[in-house]
């Protein structure tokens, strides 16, 4: 009886483990193809689809160099001030990319971050907090540098 009870729980313990993991691995996979999705936009020259993962909220905040913008609307403005056309924008590249997993409905993400333009190359950081609204991952708060 004893054994039984010791087989019942490993294989609960072995199948919500293995529940787990696969989600996790959903969570991963949706946050690096949301992020090649960004990269592919950018390289294109296209802020608006690139600002698509972004959380379309007021609530959403980007910190930068200038300190904390609030909103979707104030940081698609400061990108397209930032990068008025496609020279400005170069090439984006991701590297180094981490995904913390915190709950079933947050993940943190860090990495590196690539420009290459005609005139200069720039880079830097960026940590990321994703959650999923409405069964979709989105970043509500990003900080780069």
């Amino acid at each position: 009886m004893l054994f039984k009870k010791f087989i019942f729980t490993f294989i609960l313990i072995f199948y919500t483990t293995f529940l787990f993991s696969q989600c996790f691995k959903s969570v991963d996979k949706a946050i690096l193809t949301n992020l090649k999705y960004q990269q592919e936009c950018w390289n294109k020259g296209d802020i608006k689809s690139y600002m698509s993962v972004y959380w379309n909220s007021d609530s959403l905040k980007f910190i930068g160099k200038s300190g904390i913008t609030y909103g979707w609307k104030e940081t698609l403005a400061h990108y397209e001030k930032s990068y008025p056309d496609k020279a400005t924008m170069g090439q984006l590249a991701f590297s180094e990319i981490t995904i913390i997993k915190l709950n079933r409905k947050t993940a943190y993400c860090i990495g590196k971050w690539y420009l290459t333009r005609k005139v200069d190359s720039i880079g830097g950081y960026f940590s990321l907090i994703w959650n999923k609204i409405h069964g979709k991952w989105v970043i509500v708060i990003d900080h780069t540098s």
